[in-house]
């Protein structure tokens, strides 16, 4: 079983101890997976010494920002594992030895809840990502806090807060809103907490709260990580992804949760927007600051050789209410084939909702009035769903593929977020998001910082067609590199105003 936080892991018999002072550690916010590896094959750091910086650091800072739900016991012996594998020149890759956080909607044989309390029986075995991680030798550290079921109980939920964890706050302000279901995970990655972490997405919950958290979040073209064991929304759009301080582990995480020999760290090269042409679609008059940074974002490609083309995505409107209600019926369906992969635990909605109402903590900050709406909903050979369905996805392709055709355009840039807002339990506000054409489509879709609205992050996102991962892999760090403007959270307590999200 996880370990509450309470309660460190001892270390392995046979790891070395070595003082807090005397860490010889690299500045943890600043380091990349390729620069650890460095120096763990050079001998000046292990894997037991990184991974124990990460618990100590998961022990003091996260009281504040409360994203890391329980650390996993066997933490320091994989650690331990990784470095005695090495000392035998059998590492495994660039991700063995690394510390690696998981959403908790991801099942490992220690949990996998979905922020709910309904779900804490374990689950039988790691999810089909899990077994991939270990393989590559990565240190599974523990699980992130989530929204609830994916933000999908009810359309008045709070984004961070789950029965299980409850509320993750935003590092950079610790009274604002880390966004998005992937809240924990984008949280833990901004305040040093891991070295990467795994989201989820079924519309903007990788992207939207690491653009408020101020890191790089990473959609995949749907079907590129295995959806096994994972708690679902909708195999329809639903995929996990990598949330990183940096692009370059972002796409070495990707390759190894996408396995089959994929190497995206490969495709990065510094000078990807010389010469291409980049449509920014500015999602103009949301929020001043967030214009403000997009202008700036706009110069960056232009000064490195860039052609911008203004554009607009169509068929938003469309896409959203076919969305909408294609989503209800799916989750019913593909929640409930999840559920009986769980012995132990809620088999259907319905027994969700009676779990729901005789909890004490469940209903407590916002209702279920979605798990109602889906406990009716039709089946999946109703016609009206499968017409609903072919809607939201054919416009949402038809969205980026028509404006990626008619312009010749290598990828589309748009912000990914407004400033974080207050978390105050009426809902999240609806703010500026552009995630809704890649999620929908099932298209791949990165985000890097791009600015500040004070001491609040705002990214922006890079967009393309089916399978163009690598290519939107590869702009985003061009951008990264041309504008290193990420910096690290500061802890705030507070800031006066408030503003909007993704789901």
């Amino acid at each position: 079983m996880l370990l509450p936080l309470a309660a460190p892991p001892p270390v392995p018999v046979g790891a070395p101890a070595v003082p807090a002072a005397a860490d010889p550690l690299p500045d943890l916010d600043a380091a990349t997976i390729p620069q650890l590896a460095r120096r763990m094959d050079a001998g000046s750091l292990t894997s037991v010494e990184l991974t124990r910086a990460y618990l100590r650091r998961i022990d003091t800072v996260d009281r504040g920002v409360r994203s890391v739900l329980a650390v996993d016991p066997e933490a320091l012996r994989q650690a331990a594992e990784s470095d005695r594998r090495r000392a035998r020149g059998q590492a495994r890759g660039l991700m063995d030895g690394i510390p690696v956080l998981l959403k908790d909607n991801i099942d490992t044989r220690s949990g996998g809840t979905a922020g709910s309390r309904a779900l804490r029986v374990p689950p039988r075995d790691d999810a089909e990502l899990v077994r991939r991680l270990r393989e590559a030798g990565a240190v599974v550290l523990g699980k992130t806090n989530m929204s609830e079921w994916g933000n999908f109980r009810s359309p008045w939920s709070t984004s961070g807060w789950s029965g299980v964890g409850g509320q993750t706050n935003n590092p950079y302000v610790l009274d604002r809103n880390p966004c998005g279901s992937s809240s924990g995970s984008g949280a833990a990655v901004a305040a040093s907490l891991a070295q990467v972490a795994v989201g989820t997405e079924t519309d903007g919950s990788i992207v939207s709260p690491a653009g408020q958290s101020g890191v790089v979040g990473f959609k995949p073209t749907l079907g590129r990580v295995s959806g096994d064991g994972i708690v679902p929304i909708s195999t329809h759009q639903d995929t996990a992804g990598p949330m990183a301080r940096h692009v370059v582990d972002a796409a070495i995480l990707m390759s190894v949760l996408e396995g089959g020999g994929a190497d995206y760290a490969a495709a990065l090269t510094p000078d990807a927007l010389r010469g291409a042409r980049v449509g920014v679609w500015r999602r103009a008059g949301f929020s001043a600051e967030t214009d403000r940074v997009v202008e700036s974002a706009v110069d960056v490609l232009r000064r490195n050789g860039a052609t911008v083309v203004e554009v607009e995505l169509s068929h938003l409107d469309r896409i959203d209410a076919a969305e909408r209600s294609a989503l209800v019926t799916e989750f019913k369906h593909d929640l409930e084939a999840y559920l009986r992969t769980r012995p132990g635990v809620p088999q259907t909605l319905t027994e969700l909702i009676a779990f729901n109402e005789a909890d004490p903590v469940e209903l407590s900050r916002f209702g279920q009035e979605l798990f109602h709406e889906a406990e009716k909903a039709p089946p999946i050979t109703d016609p009206t769903y499968r017409e609903q369905r072919r809607t939201a996805t054919d416009l949402a392709r038809r969205s980026i593929d028509e404006v990626l055709a008619a312009h010749r355009l290598d990828v589309v840039m748009a912000p990914t977020n407004s400033p974080a807002w207050r978390t105050d339990y009426t809902g999240d506000p609806f703010g500026l998001s552009s995630a809704k054409p890649a999620a929908v489509a099932g298209y791949p879709n990165a985000t890097v910082p791009a600015g500040f609205a004070g001491p609040l992050p705002i990214g922006v996102s890079f967009m393309a067609g089916h399978g163009a991962d690598a290519r939107v892999l590869r702009f985003a760090a061009a951008f990264e590199r041309a504008a290193p403007v990420r910096r690290a959270p500061a802890y705030l307590p507070t800031l006066p105003g408030v503003t909007g999200c993704g789901s």
